[in-house]
């Protein structure tokens, strides 16, 4: 793209954009589609689902006067033309890397993020917030809420949805229907969507009912009043039912052509004019205009870098690299499921990304994608539970904290089996703070009866699965997992029942005692190895539980060692050395306790290694504070040299 020529390298804001000629939209949507395959192909990041929302991105940009009138981006995965847009295209290169622009829409990078997003189904009730301090006000403000179909499935949107209903506020609802989330799209809502999208006698007439409102307003308010409940009746005829939004109290519009940016500008014009609460039904297709992502539209919502002429998406792991804790989990349900009838697997929304695709596959009766619906999620789990079947409920830690509720009420107070498997627990990476799983082994400790466990490594994942799901555990049992490398290639081990509550001992020392839990405890693992040959002398548990404790462990480290320091991917206010020196505590013991974890703020977006850095629990981290508490000589570093 030649900066010179272009139309988009002359827009830095949307008062830019709107000094053009319609007729130019086009080529600027051309130019951003470009811009975006250009630049995530070399820079990996949310892909698919930007360029399904382009025109509709400039469309929106060109008519509302923003930041004034508000566009509020449901998840915000889809705002890359957004941000391009909106002042952004020259730091778009940092987009998702450390210290960079983040990957979602943020309040405090831009006055245009009317609202930060991250998880799903928020749109709606922010959007109505925003329309009803307006009317509050007094101010002729427009706001617009863009949500997916696949997010129209959470409980959130339809509780939204039922509030601005009967609010006074000037609300438009666009509904960006491509019948995809991450994986396609599941549940009545999608049936009910494709219905209404496919019934070609009652598009036709749709247009001509469009079409004479138009008229109407020229003929006198009787003329379009009689319009309306034409198409109301005829539409009910049609389809066999009523319309779903309308039944909200919603005007209802479309379905339309989401990449006519034209019709788009000319209809959202239409829509302006239209006090009251308002749903804009768009076609699009995810990955539009890029071929392989049009195609295979899972594997190119976050493909990773690829090669933009041919489509190759660049796969930069080892072939001998042990595979992620993801793909052990999904090989691990499908065997455990072969040897248990009881076993299911249920995940809202998300086979693909936590693997449970794996035993979908070969056992598409026993496996539930419930959408995006966390909350249904684990309440569905514990009525499975009730009549004896073993739900492994997989969900990500950040959004298993939408179903804290559910958990506490519907699983843990009754006591049911069910087995949480915790996905990309601590910190994600790039992703950044809407997706870090900080909190899980904070919240989940806290509830009786929960057993709260964290593997080091893929064999542990594997064994702590085999245990959870033996008659004998009972209750529920949570078992959270990193993002990323299960560290062992040779995992597929023959199962061995966990005892419930006790911890490794991974090696035995005089100086200095480390607990670690989960993942965190291979970097200890690998500085206990190197300060050896100094002959700093360390004993390393692996606690593999958080509740219960193995408190014949602690014991005997307490007894034994007055310097001790907790590991932990998580937050450290109420995690896992919280739950450490409470023990000390209790039992009366007197110790100088070094806590390494998440410290208390949101850490944003970077890899997983730049962020352990910035939290002090790497492999350098623990060895300084190792240093530091035996009076060791602490290593210095400046850049990857120590000095």
């Amino acid at each position: 793209m030649n900066p010179g020529e272009s139309l988009l390298f002359k827009i830095s804001s949307p008062e830019d954009l709107r000094k053009l000629e319609p007729s130019d939209l086009i080529k600027v949507s051309s130019e951003l589609r470009q811009f975006i395959i250009d630049e995530v192909s070399n820079n990996p990041g949310h892909f698919g689902a930007s360029l399904g929302v382009v025109e509709l991105t400039v469309a929106l940009h060109y008519v509302f006067n923003t930041p004034y009138d508000k566009i509020i981006w449901d998840v915000g995965h889809q705002a890359y033309g957004h941000k391009i847009l909106t002042g952004r295209r020259d730091r778009f290169p940092t987009n998702r890397k450390y210290k960079g622009i983040s990957g979602f829409p943020k309040i405090r990078e831009s006055e245009y993020d009317a609202f930060g997003t991250g998880h799903s189904s928020t749109s709606i009730s922010a959007a109505l917030g925003m329309a009803v301090a307006a009317h509050r006000k007094g101010e002729n403000r427009h706001v617009v809420a863009v949500i997916g179909d696949g997010a129209m499935t959470a409980g959130e949107a339809f509780e939204g949805l039922n509030n601005a209903g009967i609010a006074k506020s000037n609300l438009l609802v666009i509904l960006n229907d491509n019948h995809m989330a991450i994986d396609p799209n599941v549940g009545a809502l999608k049936e009910y969507l494709l219905d209404i999208t496919t019934s070609g006698t009652y598009n036709k007439f749709k247009d001509k009912i469009w079409n004479f409102l138009g008229r109407a307003g020229k003929l006198g308010p009787n003329a379009r009043t009689l319009a309306a409940q034409l198409e109301a009746g005829f539409k009910s005829t049609i389809l066999d039912r009523s319309n779903l939004f309308e039944g909200m109290n919603f005007r209802y519009f479309g379905p339309i052509d989401g990449h006519d940016v034209l019709h788009l500008t000319k209809v959202l014009e239409d829509l302006k004019r239209i006090k009251g609460p308002k749903l804009l039904h768009c076609l699009t297709v995810k990955g539009k205009g890029f071929k392989q992502a049009e195609e295979r539209q899972t594997e190119f919502h976050a493909p990773g870098k690829f090669n933009k002429q041919t489509g190759e998406i660049i796969n930069t792991t080892k072939k001998d690299a042990p595979p992620p804790f993801q793909e052990v989990f999904g090989k691990t349900i499908l065997e455990l499921a072969r040897m248990n009838e009881k076993i299911v697997g249920i995940t809202p929304a998300m086979p693909s990304g936590c693997s449970l695709c794996i035993m979908m596959k070969e056992m598409p009766e026993r496996t539930f994608d419930v959408g995006i619906a966390e909350q249904h999620a684990v309440t569905f789990s514990a009525g499975l539970a009730t009549q004896g079947l073993i739900p492994f409920c997989n969900i990500y830690s950040s959004f298993i904290q939408r179903a804290y509720d559910q958990v506490i009420h519907d699983v843990a107070l009754q006591n049911l089996h069910v087995v949480f498997c915790i996905d990309r627990g601590g910190l994600v990476g790039s992703d950044g703070a809407t997706h870090h799983g900080f909190f899980d082994i904070a919240f989940m400790r806290s509830i009786p009866n929960i057993i709260v466990s964290a593997p080091m490594d893929a064999v542990e994942l594997r064994n702590l699965m085999y245990t959870a799901q033996l008659d004998k555990t009972g209750g529920p049992f949570s078992i959270r997992y990193p993002r990323g490398s299960g560290i062992i290639a040779d995992w597929q081990k023959p199962f061995t029942e966990i005892p419930v509550g006790k911890a490794r001992l991974m090696s035995e020392g005089d100086d200095i005692a480390i607990l670690s839990i989960g993942h965190t405890g291979n970097d200890v693992a690998e500085v206990v190895k190197k300060l050896s040959v100094e002959s700093i002398s360390v004993t390393h548990w692996d606690m593999r539980f958080v509740s219960p404790l193995d408190t014949e462990a602690l014991h005997s480290v307490f007894k034994k060692f007055r310097k001790i320091i907790t590991v932990e991917d998580g937050v450290l206010k109420g995690g896992f050395g919280s739950a450490i020196i409470e023990f000390m505590c209790d039992n009366h013991y007197i110790a100088e306790i070094r806590r390494l974890g998440i410290p208390d703020y949101f850490v944003e977006q970077g890899t997983q290694e730049e962020l352990y850095r910035e939290c002090g629990y790497d492999a350098r981290g623990i060895e300084n504070t190792i240093r530091e508490m035996t009076g060791a000589t602490v290593q210095r570093f400046n850049g990857s040299a120590a000095v």
